[in-house]
C-alpha cells in the first residue's frame, strides 16, 4: 500500500507541476520547469494548468466565461461563485433536492434518463442508466461515491467547482443517493487541491447542521450523509475501481469487470461513481426539467460541457460550452488562439487522448463525433501546443507520464509503456526508434490493458501516426 503512492507522507510546499499543460508551456519558465521536471515524487497536474508552468504558490485565478445561453455548472460561478451554504441557497441552492425528495425514485431516475446526461469523467456513460442499475440491486447497503480524483494533466473543472460551488455538487450526490437509495456516499478528493479539501470539509458541516445530510434530510424520512476521503498521489486512483480500493484501504489495483460496480462495488456493496461535474448537473435537470436539459447539445451528446483551457491561449480559463460546437470554434473563439506563436495541435481530454492537428479542428465537440476523428471530449481538459513542442518530445513525455502512473497490474501497460518512454527519450542509444516494435507496443496496449491507462495511451499514439505520421517517421529514420 505504502509504496503505491507517490505522495504519501511528501510535502506539497514548494512544489511545481510536471503536468502535460506546463510541460508544452515550459519555455515560458525554464527555471520553474526545470525545478518541476527534476523533482521526486513527480506531481503531474495542480489544476492551475491556465497558469502554466505552475506551482502550488501560484495565486492567479483563471478566466471564467459561459458561452450558452443558458449555463448549468458555471452560472454562479462566473456571477462571482457561491462558496458557502448562505450564498448557495440565496442562488436556489437545495431546491432540487427538495423536489426530488417529494418524487418517487424512479421518478428521479426517469428525469434524469430523459435529459440525456452522460458522465463528464470521460467514459460519457449515461449517468440515468447507472443509476438505474444501482437502484435495481437489492442490498442492505449501497454507496454513491463523487470522483474528485480529478487527474488528467490539463484539466481544473473539478478544482474550481469544489472551491467556488462545493454544495452543487453535495446536492448532485444526495439526489443520486436518493434516487438509489444509497445509505451512504463517500468523496474521493486528490490530495493536490488542498482549498477544494478546506471547502468541502465546511461545506459538509454546514450541509449537515442545516439538515441537508444526517438522520432525517429536509425532513422527508431520508437518511444520508457523506464521508470524505484524500488520496495520496496516483493517477489511476480516477479510474472507478482503483478508486473503490483506495477507499478501502487496500492497494488500489483496477479490478476486472464484471462484476460492475453497480452490482459489487465498495466492501463488496453495490456502488455508483460518478465525477464532479457529472453531479453538479444533477441540480439544474431537477430544477429546471429533462426537457430543458435535452434541447441543448448536439446529436448523442446533451447538455453543456465545461471545457479547461491551458495557458498558451490568449484567453485560458473555464468555459462552460453547448456539446455539438466545432473544435475551431474552442480554439479560435473562446480561447482567442494561441497568444503567440504557431498551433501544432490540441489535446483534449487529457494526455491519454488523441491529438487533433489544426486541420482536423472542424470536427463537433460531441463523444462520437471526437472519437471517430481519434480524439476524446474525456474530462474537457484542452492543452494546445505550438511549435517549441516537438512530436517527438510530446510523445516521450506522455509515456513518461504513462510509465510513472501505471499501477503495474497488466505487464502491457507496465512494461509496453516504459519501452516506448525510453525508446522515445533523445539521450538513451540502448533503446533506438523502432517503427514495427513501437506499432506492435501500441496494439498491444489498446487490445490488453485493463483499463483505460493502457488503452489511452494508445489513442495517443494512434493519433501521432494518423496526423503526425511524417515526423514521427523521421524521428525513426534519423535513430
Amino acid at each position: 500500500m505504502a509504496s503505491f503512492y507517490h505522495l504519501r507522507g511528501a510535502s506539497l510546499a514548494g512544489r511545481a507541476c510536471a503536468g502535460t499543460a506546463c510541460f508544452v508551456a515550459r519555455h515560458r519558465n525554464a527555471e520553474r520547469w526545470s525545478t518541476a521536471s527534476a523533482a521526486e515524487p513527480r506531481v503531474y497536474c495542480i489544476g492551475k494548468c491556465y497558469a502554466s508552468p505552475s506551482a502550488f504558490e501560484t495565486t492567479e485565478r483563471p478566466i471564467i466565461g459561459v458561452r450558452t445561453a443558458r449555463p448549468v455548472v458555471l452560472e454562479r460561478i462566473a456571477a462571482g461563485g457561491a462558496p458557502t451554504l448562505a450564498r448557495y441557497t440565496a442562488a436556489g441552492g437545495y431546491r432540487s433536492l427538495a423536489r426530488a425528495l417529494d418524487m418517487p425514485p424512479d421518478r428521479v431516475i426517469a428525469e434524469i434518463e430523459a435529459s440525456g446526461l452522460r458522465g463528464r469523467g470521460g467514459a460519457g456513460f449515461p449517468t440515468g442508466r447507472k443509476l438505474r442499475s444501482l437502484a435495481a440491486q437489492c442490498a442492505v447497503a449501497k454507496y454513491v461515491v463523487m470522483n474528485a480524483d480529478e487527474g488528467d494533466p490539463g484539466a481544473y473543472i473539478d478544482r474550481i467547482l469544489l472551491e467556488d460551488d462545493p454544495h452543487a455538487a453535495l446536492e448532485g450526490l444526495s439526489i443520486a443517493a436518493y434516487a438509489t437509495q444509497a445509505t451512504r456516499g463517500f468523496i474521493y478528493l486528490r490530495r493536490e487541491y488542498p482549498d477544494a479539501l478546506t471547502r468541502l470539509g465546511t461545506a459538509l458541516e454546514d450541509a449537515r447542521a442545516a439538515g441537508f445530510l444526517g438522520e432525517d434530510v429536509l425532513h422527508r424520512g431520508f437518511r444520508f450523509d457523506v464521508d470524505l476521503v484524500v488520496g495520496e498521489g496516483s493517477y489511476v486512483c480516477g479510474e472507478e475501481t482503483a478508486l473503490l480500493h483506495s477507499i478501502e484501504g487496500v492497494r488500489p489495483f483496477v479490478r476486472s469487470r464484471p462484476p460492475h460496480p453497480s452490482e459489487r462495488g465498495l466492501f463488496g456493496a453495490p456502488t455508483v461513481v460518478n465525477n464532479v461535474e457529472t453531479l453538479a448537473n444533477l441540480p439544474w435537470i431537477l430544477g429546471h426539467g429533462a426537457h430543458a436539459y435535452a434541447s441543448m447539445g448536439f446529436s448523442e451528446s446533451r447538455g453543456t460541457k465545461v471545457l479547461s483551457l491551458n495557458s498558451l491561449f490568449a484567453r485560458p480559463g473555464l468555459y462552460e460550452v453547448e456539446l455539438g460546437i466545432p473544435v475551431r470554434h474552442v480554439v479560435e473563439e473562446v480561447g482567442g488562439g494561441l497568444a503567440r506563436g504557431t498551433l501544432r495541435g490540441v489535446l483534449i481530454g487529457g494526455p491519454l487522448a488523441g491529438v487533433l492537428p489544426p486541420g482536423q479542428l472542424d470536427v463537433p465537440l460531441a463523444f462520437e463525433e471526437m472519437r471517430a476523428a481519434g480524439a476524446s471530449v474525456g474530462h474537457g481538459g484542452v492543452i494546445a501546443f505550438d511549435e517549441d513542442t516537438s512530436i517527438a518530445d510530446l510523445m516521450h513525455h506522455v509515456f513518461s507520464f504513462g510509465a510513472y502512473e501505471s499501477c503495474g497490474r497488466c505487464t502491457p501497460c507496465r512494461l509496453g509503456a516504459r519501452h516506448i518512454e525510453r525508446m522515445t527519450r533523445a539521450s538513451d542509444t540502448d533503446v533506438p526508434w523502432d517503427l514495427a516494435t513501437f506499432e506492435d507496443l501500441v496494439s498491444a496496449l489498446g487490445r490488453t490493458s485493463l483499463c483505460g491507462h493502457g488503452s489511452g495511451l494508445a489513442e495517443f499514439a494512434d493519433s501521432i501516426l494518423r496526423y503526425y505520421r511524417e515526423e514521427l517517421l523521421a524521428c525513426f529514420a534519423s535513430s
